[in-house]
């Protein structure tokens, strides 16, 4: 088992959800987020004071899969999370983590069927 996150243009978020639900990927978790990197941020006036944004919103996707389901999931964000076929700085990053153990609540399965 692998935990999947992404961190994603807002943008994107509709694309990568269309192109997971293709690779049969149905359950992750969404949130808002906002991070620092290679962007650097940019400015804008603010009531006529010149105001340094450095803190992008993104998205970040939480996706716990089974190991056969790691490589297509990957490829789903990649295709539609990238901007144009060479992609953009800001475009995100993919972590994979290995995923211990996994309990679904409502029944108490553990491991790769709780998933």
């Amino acid at each position: 088992m692998k935990l999947i996150i992404a961190i994603i243009q807002p943008t994107k978020l509709e694309a990568v959800k269309e192109a997971l639900s293709k690779v049969e990927v149905f359950r992750l978790t969404i949130m808002d987020v906002q991070g620092f990197g290679r962007q650097k941020g940019y400015t804008e006036v603010y009531r006529g004071h010149e105001v340094t944004v450095n803190l992008l919103r993104k998205i970040e996707l939480q996706i716990a899969v089974n190991e056969d389901f790691v490589e297509p999931t990957v490829s789903a964000i990649l295709d539609a999370g990238r901007s144009g076929p060479d992609g953009k700085i800001g475009d995100g990053k993919i972590f994979i983590l290995p995923l211990d153990d996994c309990i679904r609540i409502r029944t108490g399965e553990r491991g790769p069927e709780a998933i």
